[in-house]
């Protein structure tokens, strides 16, 4: 744990005044989180328990008999309700706080824009999940949970190579890199770390928010390198390599299949207690069988708490995997200077915390607090010193 002797020296490197604003709005953001998830537990709560769970599946199944059918509306009134109670809360976290902080370069309708394309998009992805899973629960009442896992897996797998192709280009304006000389420094960079990509790409961030960011993104065939406009414009080539080696990292580390495999066996964890969960409701609430539409709030509850619960046992997963990556970073540029540097921009122009509380780092965070990345690279630059002294 660092020190707060080192946690001060570390504001040298960052703006005060935009740190103090990053700690409101990490405020203000954990306490949409809780009113989400509270919003959510009670939404669940009260569709299984008040009995409108069943009588909105007997509604459904009057008006249609066919088993696919009875899926889709169930699951489209389901979340179609749901997602109007949590429009409130959804548009002041995603339109209005990031606009009244500076983060969001966006018009009202070009954020509704965004939101009704999500929507389609999940929605349609969703809607197949939930016939998929229906469909084995009918099937396969002893096994589904087992093969809605492994679906799950290939599904993941799939979605991470054609997402360059198929979903980033829903949101952004993907082209080469203009900037030849880079291009070329950061396909070397690609080249010693053994990873082949199919070229860098420059995506138009600034249409929608003033933050920075840079990418691996996609599988095999798909992968390449993206760079955020956002960065491109304040940010020293330098700085630019030492983010891309720690995204080459987690390939090098293998990474992106170690992150499928536990989050699959984690998943597969989830589904496996909704399954004991399922053959109770039929007991208890009177369900006609685990496949019954009418027992999903129950399904949803138990992989909702499931997911909070493991929660910071998959960020701490993910914190040591990032540490890793970071280590890399510093390791194959030898450019700690950069590395802190690139570190307090992206804190200040992003708005993250340096220094969050350390239950907040716990519980939340799905990378190590920068303050801590900072120190990591400081570390390394004084160990450098000290072996060349």
């Amino acid at each position: 744990m660092y020190t707060e002797h080192c946690a001060l020296r570390i504001v040298h490197y960052t703006d005060p005044e935009r740190q103090e604003q990053a700690r409101e709005y990490a405020r203000l953001r954990r306490r949409l989180l809780l009113a989400d998830l509270g919003l959510a537990a009670a939404f669940v709560l009260v569709v299984l328990f008040s009995g409108l769970s069943p009588r909105l599946a007997a509604r459904i199944q009057a008006f249609v008999s066919w088993r696919p059918a009875v899926v889709a509306l169930y699951t489209l009134v389901f979340f179609g309700v749901y997602g109007l109670l949590d429009l409130p809360l959804t548009f002041y976290s995603g339109f209005v706080l990031p606009r009244r902080y500076g983060l969001s370069t966006q018009t009202l309708a070009a954020w509704l824009l965004d939101l009704v394309k999500g929507g389609v998009v999940g929605g349609i992805i969703g809607l197949a999940a939930m016939e998929v899973m229906y469909w084995l629960l009918a099937a396969f009442p002893s096994t589904w949970w087992l093969l809605t896992g492994g679906l799950y897996l290939l599904f993941t797998v799939v979605m991470a190579n054609l997402a360059p192709l198929l979903i980033v280009p829903l949101f952004f304006k993907s082209t080469p890199l203009a900037d030849e000389e880079l291009a070329r420094r950061l396909m070397r960079l690609a080249e010693r770390a053994g990873t082949r990509v199919r070229g860098v790409f420059t995506i138009n961030l600034s249409s929608k928010t003033t933050a920075a960011n840079a990418a691996l993104m996609g599988l095999g065939n798909t992968r390449r390198i993206v760079l955020g406009d956002t960065l491109l414009a304040d940010y020293t080539p330098d700085e630019i390599e030492t983010i891309l080696a720690h995204e080459l990292g987690h390939h090098v580390h293998h990474d992106i299949i170690w992150g499928l495999l536990v989050d699959s066996a984690l998943t597969l964890g989830g589904l496996y207690l909704a399954h004991l969960a399922l053959r109770w409701g039929v007991r208890f609430f009177g369900f006609q069988g685990i496949a019954d539409i009418a027992a999903f709030p129950l399904l949803a509850m138990v992989m909702g708490a499931f997911g909070i619960v493991i929660l910071p046992l998959s960020n701490a997963y993910s914190r040591w995997r990032e540490s890793l990556a970071d280590e890399y970073a510093l390791e194959t540029t030898d450019k700690p200077e950069a590395v802190i540097t690139s570190m307090a921009k992206l804190a200040d122009q992003n708005l993250a915390e340096v220094n969050p509380a350390p239950w907040v780092e716990f519980l939340l965070y799905s990378h190590p607090a920068i303050g801590r990345r900072i120190k990591r690279a400081r570390d390394y630059a004084q160990g450098r010193e000290r072996s060349t002294a």
